[in-house]
């Protein structure tokens, strides 16, 4: 049975789906008005493995992860772009697609965006006027009245008296009271607005994860995700209109990743430590990346730095060289092992991709061991079981040879390299060990390393 820590309870909690053998996952997505950052790249890691590992435990999953294309944000990168705010969402969306698929991220089930929910957001903020959760404002704006529901702050544990104590109430703003939000924004002239019973404008950030999410699995669902930076006041927000626009309960399980910092440091554009996705692509492989991020527990804070993803790069080679050379046995013909059982009770307590990182280094071990004794066909049915579970963690899904042989650049190419390794043969055949060196060491300052076996000579990028 899966155990999964519910931030609502503050404590894990066997997993039970509303609907047998149903999961349904609601995580909030981008705000797409810059390329993605590195925990960006947390989350959507976070939430894909916890995606694949429930669909391997046989559930049918239905994965929401929502785009917010319409934001103040957005409107300013765009206004200063000089360009429409859609041609700006577009591009970054498209940008988002292609830094996921690099990761490796498998696409969600759904993908709404905002834009398209203009009426149901509509809807739900008329819901909350009718009922009293809401008022519209004079200036156009729509509140939601945050001492109407009396769960609010059930969700981060903050109690509504310190919220207000001490609070400003901007100039612009002409709401009751310091706590309440908006939920629908009143538009200036010229600015990008929608028709509504209150006037043209556009909706508050939090009311749109709200409508989007019911809109699409329902009042009440299982599993509300996303970062740290969101449980307040993003979620405990969506809570409260949304069980005052349903009457139901929202979500069962809230999960929440952790934190990234760099370098001991929190991550941030104004410390000079804030990198993209696509930045940190250009100095280590995909793979590697994703492992250095499954390699801790998805709650767990992350230390960004330049030796922690050196290393990631050096336990991750341990299991491609496991599989280097060797070719798996059929998946289907090998039955459940005892590091299968391991490993599903890794995932069963609360997704330790730790303790599943750990199941498949054991798991590579013993390939390596069954191959020094000669034992081929047992290797090949360890190495199905290796690549079979890194699957659920999206990794070891490479030809061993291509991840050693990736990104080597224009100046050595393959064939150039392959033909340096010829020579070093040719030379170590004719007992002249000294060029065979000088060969050897050639490569290894273009970052290429040479591994001799019996089979022969293997090269990686170092």
């Amino acid at each position: 049975m899966i155990r999964i820590y519910n931030t609502l309870s503050q404590q894990k909690e066997e997993f039970r789906p509303i609907e047998p053998g149903k999961v349904r996952i609601y995580v909030c997505g981008m705000t797409v008005y810059d390329y993605c950052h590195l925990g960006h790249a947390r989350v959507l890691v976070a939430f894909d493995v916890i995606t694949r590992y429930l669909r391997h435990s046989g559930y049918d999953v239905h994965y929401v992860r929502n785009i917010t294309d319409i934001d103040d944000k957005i409107l300013r990168r765009a206004e200063e772009n000089g360009e429409v705010f859609t041609d700006l969402t577009e591009r970054m969306i498209q940008a988002m697609h292609e830094d996921e698929a690099r990761l490796g991220v498998l696409s969600p089930t759904e993908e709404p965006r905002a834009t398209g929910y203009i009426n149901e957001i509509v809807a739900m903020i008329h819901k909350l006027v009718a009922s009293g959760h809401a008022y519209a404002a004079d200036n156009g704006d729509v509140y939601f009245a945050v001492d109407s529901f009396e769960g609010y702050g059930k969700l981060s544990k903050k109690k509504l008296e310190d919220l207000v104590a001490g609070a400003r109430i901007d100039v612009r703003e002409a709401k009751r009271s310091p706590a309440d939000f908006a939920l629908w924004k009143a538009a200036g002239e010229g600015e990008v607005s929608w028709p509504s019973p209150w006037g043209d404008g556009r909706p508050g950030w939090h009311i749109e994860c709200s409508a989007m999410s019911t809109s699409c699995l329902g009042d009440t669902f299982d599993i509300h995700g996303g970062g740290p930076d969101l449980l307040f006041p993003h979620h405990e927000n969506e809570i409260a209109q949304s069980e005052c626009a349903t009457g139901h309960d929202f979500a069962r399980t809230w999960m929440h990743a952790g934190a990234i910092r760099v370098n001991k440091e929190k991550m941030s554009k104004s410390l000079g430590n804030f990198f993209t996705i696509r930045e940190i692509l250009e100095s280590y492989p995909a793979e590697v990346v994703r492992y250095f991020l499954v390699s801790s527990h998805y709650r767990s804070q992350v230390d960004y730095s330049e030796e922690n993803l050196a290393e990631a790069g050096r336990t991750l080679t341990k299991l491609y060289h496991a599989l280097r050379g060797i070719v798996p046995a059929k998946d289907s013909d090998v039955a459940e092992t005892e590091h299968d059982r391991r490993f599903a009770e890794m995932m069963n307590d609360d997704f330790n991709t730790a303790g599943a990182i750990a199941v498949l280094h054991a798991v590579a071990n013993d390939i390596n061991h069954y191959r020094r004794e000669g034992r081929e066909q047992e290797a090949k049915e360890s190495a199905a079981v290796l690549v079979r579970l890194g699957a659920v963690l999206g990794l070891l899904q490479q030809d061993p040879e291509a991840f050693f042989q990736a990104d080597t650049g224009d100046a050595l190419g393959a064939e150039d390299i392959e033909a340096m390794i010829q020579a070093r043969t040719d030379a170590r055949k004719a007992k002249d060990f000294a060029e065979a060196d000088r060969i050897r060491d050639e490569l290894a300052e273009k970052g290429i390393i040479l591994d001799d076996s019996r089979q022969g000579t293997t090269w990686r990028k170092a």
